[in-house]
């Protein structure tokens, strides 16, 4: 029997469709093209990029040349620009405003990489403290609401170039899918003045069935409500309402668990195409109580149709309980 399942943050309906399961093993992954060849990423290939926004560096060396071991540059093909101001203005009913933000690309590697599980868990520490440095810079600009965190993976994730790297836009407005979250979370606090994200946090640890990985300070699961196959949340067993304000430890032990997460299913799913996004709070607000920010994983290996665009339902064919177990029981060693 299909079952409906509720995803308390957003309020989203989710249909697991347990009669039309697929065993973790029957998903078939498209086999990712190497491109080779040419790669502005690359060390070497600095002058092809927009000049650095900031970048990590080995002593001695000058901005825009080798030596670096994270870089951020503007995208070359902006979403949202920089440069001028919002003119918040109607048309009739219809509001607009200028297209001001900022979109920028977190380069992981000077060598030509593929994925983040490449790299050891220092050098994936130093990519955690570039997004935290640029949330930290940004948000000191007043146009600005909003920083989404993200990260494309293989061409059904979207990725238009294979070298390891990240994006963030920043934004004047809070996204929607960000706003239903902190809505449903507010209602939840309201009503019984806990923080849901905490509560999950228990419950999932309480029920263990969902558990991926757990360490002292972080817990990686497949939600209730999964609307994926395979996806995994990533939230601190600590509250706090802002990535922007991690500290040391809790970089060290969030780098292992991202690391280890991506090792597994890459190791099970035969190196799927992914997206992962990291949800915090808005700029404007301080640390709130209420909301929670965690990082979300979502492997490419459904896809989207007529159904979900049309009902705003998902349908998962892959229980998250048996998701987590099969995930749980998978051997990274040889990648580490």
């Amino acid at each position: 029997m299909p079952e409906l399942r509720k995803d308390p943050v957003s309020g989203r309906w989710v249909i697991i469709a347990t009669e039309r399961a697929m065993r973790p093993t029957d998903f078939k992954t498209e086999p990712q093209p190497i491109k080779g060849g040419y790669c502005p990423f690359c060390e070497g290939n600095e002058d092809k990029t927009p000049p650095e926004i900031m970048a990590y560096r080995e002593k001695g060396t000058q901005s825009n040349t080798k030596g670096w071991r994270v870089r951020v540059v503007s995208n070359k093909f902006p979403a949202l620009r920089i440069e001028g101001n919002l003119n918040k203005r109607g048309e009739g009913i219809y509001d607009l405003m200028n297209g001001i933000g900022a979109h920028e690309v977190i380069i992981e590697s000077p060598k030509h990489i593929v994925s983040l599980t490449e790299l050891d868990n220092k050098q994936v520490e130093e990519i955690l403290w570039a997004y935290r440095d640029r949330l930290v810079d940004l948000k000191k600009d007043k146009r600005f609401i909003y920083g989404l965190l993200f990260k494309n993976v293989g061409t059904a994730a979207g990725a238009t170039l294979e070298h390891s790297h990240s994006q963030l836009i920043v934004t004047p407005i809070v996204p929607i899918t960000v706003m239903h979250e902190m809505n449903g979370c507010e209602e939840f606090y309201k009503y019984r003045g806990r923080c849901l994200f905490c509560d999950m946090v228990q419950q999932e640890i309480s029920t263990g069935s969902r558990i991926v990985l757990e360490d002292d300070t972080f817990i990686a699961f497949t939600p209730y409500a999964s609307r994926f196959p395979f996806e995994i949340w990533i939230l601190s067993k600590i509250h706090s309402s802002h990535f922007e304000d991690l500290q040391k430890l809790e970089i060290e032990e969030l780098a292992q668990m991202l690391r280890k997460v991506l090792q597994k299913l890459e190791v099970s799913l035969e190196y799927p195409s992914y997206n992962y996004i990291i949800h915090t709070t808005p700029f404007v607000l301080g640390e709130i109580e209420y909301y929670h920010w965690h990082i979300e994983i979502i492997p490419r290996l459904t896809r989207v149709a007529g159904f979900e665009w049309g009902s705003g339902f998902y349908i998962n064919t892959v229980t998250p309980e048996s998701a987590a177990e099969f995930l749980r029981n998978v051997n990274t060693e040889k990648k580490a």
